[in-house]
């Protein structure tokens, strides 16, 4: 409903003004209504907004301003849950579960699990083979979210011989396909 048709409907009941299409009263009160729509409309924007969970636009920009990195998602609802994941971020965020829910939140496609060794934890790139494009940047904010006394042992996978062989079964068929050696290394498909 539109705040012309509820002022007019707010107003009908006295009997007092002629509310009539065409009628000087009525034009006031479009007037009065168009101009609450436009106010109704910024306040359900602003509303939307302020809530992580639906904002689209601005109110994501403004909580992504508090954070030194941004998540690496352009998608909406990602960076909703990224952003999340960082405000979630508190003074007690040294288990193994918060860290990794804390490189989730930076939009990073990390992993840290403990090892045998003691202070060391083992990062990985799941469905990543190889080592991913701008790791030197991950590496930078892997390692500032680790707590300082762990050192991170990175971790790559790549095909192995065995599967290698299964999907591409001579040389001809391997020198045909003309893959660099890095391209080889990385082919999981």
């Amino acid at each position: 409903m539109s705040h012309e048709s509820y002022l007019v409907a707010l107003l009908q009941p006295l009997g007092v003004y002629d509310l009539g299409e065409n009628t000087l009263n009525r034009g006031e009160l479009g007037a009065w209504g168009l101009g609450l729509d436009g106010v109704w409309d910024a306040l359900e924007e602003t509303q939307r907004e302020m809530l992580l969970t639906t904002a689209e636009s601005f109110g994501l920009e403004r909580v992504e301003a508090l954070f030194p990195y941004r998540p690496v998602t352009e998608d909406t609802a990602q960076r909703r849950e990224s952003l999340a994941a960082l405000l979630r971020i508190g003074g007690d965020s040294f288990t193994l579960a918060a860290v990794n829910d804390n490189l989730a939140g930076c939009g990073l496609n990390a992993a840290v699990a403990e090892t045998e060794e003691r202070g060391v934890v083992e990062v990985s790139f799941p469905g990543v083979p190889g080592k991913p494009a701008g790791f030197e940047e991950m590496a930078r904010i892997i390692e500032e979210i680790v707590p300082c006394h762990l050192q991170c042992r990175y971790w790559f996978w790549y095909i192995t011989w065995e599967v290698l062989e299964e999907r591409i079964p001579t040389w001809a068929d391997l020198e045909e396909l003309g893959f660099t050696w890095a391209e080889l290394e990385t082919y999981v498909l």
